[in-house]
């Protein structure tokens, strides 16, 4: 006896339904592109279209097969309870569900990758773990990217509107229904796993998030083929770091080793040292180090930070070795730059690190880190306690104290604004036992950038929204440093002033793959005892540890990644985005992936990057190789400190 049932409509309408999620991953993409056009705009000319395009299909089928294999699942499976109406409301509600949590991710983090120039990662939730605003944030960027939710909201209703169900029109057997469905239902398995590994073009590895840099020509270009979803599954549970094995161990520590040894001439000069790692302060924001930009009428928006770096200690070249808060903090006060994923959300942070309050506890300086926002915040308590910082002071210290505002100080969102904070932070020091090492973490400038209501009409809106943010920042940095020169402490303290990372930015040569890490390194000194004006060369972040320590005469061995900048040397920087690292040396900076150098470029030729060098230098590949591999070994196996062995 015949019967009707649905046969080849439920094949059919689960392709045009993955189609139709296609479309709507497409159309993200596309909303992400224009969100971000300033992270891409320099470059955009030269991309190929059908790259784009290859390498989009490829990770949106990819995540698609992921998120979309329970429905397929359900509509496929060759039993007939599925073609009730029930089932497939079910199976509808189930793929306009998934499909619109892609389509809110995506967009989501077409605001939130203007900050980190990437797309998210699963260590945004370690990230943000301990915030309890998020959302009053989240709400604050729906107003103010409206756009983006009328746009989410209608590629949901396309999800519903165009969603195609089976008609149940076809008329069969059970026996024809069984082997139809059955051999879709089979078909299936195979292809979504191909799907999740990305094809069958990598037949020993699924797709990862750094194969997306073949389909571009840069590595921050690579956010445009990737998506979201893909990101976040792809990194969950993933273990971050592998030795690559490049070098035996004799030929490794011949080319490269982190392991700095004592001077033995050295004599302990028991200085304090002050480190302000100020919020999203990048160098292009600072006229003294921008003098040539704009036909030389720039002035920048940090009047007081460019007197004082008149009287400081500073490069030519300077950069930031991450793009978010959490990779600064171990950069700058533990020299231990940010690899593939910031190094305090990976299992490895349970390692013993040789952080500078760490070291210069052994000899007897007393140590505090400070952060105005909420205790836990951004994971940086359990980091200072890592690295080995004797107390943490912070928005609940902060309120504690009868002497400040408490409350009332507090931004709305994030933390105790910057001018107050600041002054709490030259206080508290007054009380410490000398020597003292200290660190402040610095809030105000960053996203929703809003400043005090008393400081709207001195500092508003400008070409950026960042700008009133600088200008706010820089005048708090003004007050704090006329409390503190009243201090006893003052006079022998050393005082370094740096970026966690950069930010928001209105010129393309800080648009570029290096030039989005171009942070500041200022060191002052009031008394005098250090060099002062412009080093040539280049400095980062990871090279303050070693730098202050060898200012100190510090007498014990540690391991640090950078250098000491005292030793003279032009320096270099290294840093890792979108899956591949950077390493500039000699004015000369490489790309590469691991594997294979993808592209060099001489900056004082080509400062925008736009034309390769035939030819990678003699060594830059060996050294960068070197220091990706005493990195890798290090984390696994626990030796970034001296205690534990060297290589």
């Amino acid at each position: 006896m015949k019967t009707r049932y649905s046969t080849y409509s439920n094949i059919t309408a689960t392709v045009l339904n993955i189609v139709l999620a296609y479309v709507v991953y497409m159309l993200c993409r596309i909303a992400y592109v224009w969100e971000n056009w300033s992270l891409f705009a320099p470059g955009w000319q030269s991309l190929s279209f059908w790259s784009l395009l290859k390498g989009s299909v490829r990770y949106d089928g990819c995540a698609i097969a992921y998120t979309n294999s329970v429905y397929a699942a359900l509509m496929l499976i060759p039993i007939f309870a599925k073609e009730r109406k029930w089932w497939q409301t079910m199976t509808k509600w189930i793929y306009v569900a998934v499909n619109s949590l892609a389509v809110v991710i995506n967009l989501c983090d077409a605001v939130y990758s203007q900050y980190t120039g990437r797309r998210t990662t699963s260590t945004f939730f370690h990230e943000f773990s301990n915030e309890s605003n998020l959302g009053d944030i989240f709400f604050i960027e729906l107003l103010n990217h409206w756009y983006l939710v009328l746009a989410g909201a209608a590629m949901i209703a396309m999800l519903w509107v165009l969603y195609t169900k089976p008609q149940g029109d076809m008329v069969g057997d059970r026996r024809q229904y069984r082997i139809t469905q059955g051999v879709a239902f089979a078909l299936m398995i195979p292809l979504a796993f191909i799907g999740m590994r990305g094809g069958l073009i990598n037949t020993y590895r699924p797709v990862s998030l750094t194969d997306a840099n073949q389909y571009v020509n840069q590595p921050n270009e690579a956010a445009i083929v990737l998506n979201t979803p893909f990101s976040i599954i792809r990194t969950v549970g993933k273990t971050t770091y592998e030795n690559p094995k490049y070098f035996d161990d004799d030929t490794l520590t011949g080319l490269y080793s982190p392991i700095h040894t004592a001077d033995s001439n050295a004599v302990m000069n028991k200085r304090n040292v002050v480190i302000l790692i100020v919020e999203s302060f990048g160098r292009e924001y600072i006229g003294f180090y921008n003098r040539d930009l704009e036909g030389g009428t720039y002035k920048g928006y940090t009047p007081f930070i460019d007197s004082l770096l008149e009287h400081s200690l500073t490069w030519e070249q300077t950069y930031a070795n991450g793009r978010t808060s959490i990779d600064g903090m171990p950069a700058v006060l533990a020299s231990i730059p940010t690899f593939v994923e910031p190094f305090f959300f990976t299992s490895y942070s349970l390692n013993r690190v040789s952080g500078l309050p760490g070291e210069l506890g052994k000899v007897g300086y007393s140590s505090a880190f400070f952060h105005g926002a909420e205790n836990g915040s951004m994971g940086f308590q359990a980091a200072a306690r890592a690295m080995g910082f004797d107390a943490y002071y912070g928005r609940n210290e902060y309120d504690d104290d009868p002497r400040f505002g408490g409350e009332k100080d507090f931004d709305g969102t994030w933390a105790i604004w910057d001018e107050p904070f600041l002054q709490y932070f030259a206080t508290k020091m007054s009380e410490m036992q000398e020597p003292f090492v200290t660190a402040v973490f610095t809030a105000s400038s960053h996203h929703p950038f809003v400043i005090p209501e008393q400081y709207r009409d001195i500092f508003p809106e400008e070409q950026l929204v960042m700008h009133k943010c600088i200008r706010y920042a820089d005048q708090s940095l003004r007050k704090f440093f006329a409390t503190a020169s009243k201090q006893p402490w003052f006079e022998n303290t050393i005082f370094v002033i740096t970026s966690d990372h950069t930010n928001m930015s209105n010129h393309d040569i800080y648009r570029t793959p290096i030039g989005v890490f171009r942070g500041p390194i200022i060191i002052y000194d009031p008394s005098g005892q250090l060099p002062t004006g412009v080093q040539k060369g280049v400095a980062q972040q990871i090279d303050i540890m070693p730098t202050v320590l060898g200012m100190l005469g510090y007498p014990n061995p540690f391991v640090a990644f950078g250098r000491n900048l005292m030793d003279g040397g032009s320096g270099w920087t290294v840093n890792c985005t979108g899956g591949i690292y950077q390493y500039l040396a000699n004015d000369t900076l490489i790309q590469f992936n691991g594997k294979e150098v993808t592209g060099a470029y001489c900056l004082s030729s080509d400062p925008m990057m736009t034309d390769p060098l035939p030819a990678t230098p003699a060594g830059h590949t060996e050294r960068l190789k070197a220091i990706i591999q005493q990195y890798m070994q290090r984390m696994l196996d626990d030796k970034l400190t001296v205690e534990d062995n060297t290589l």
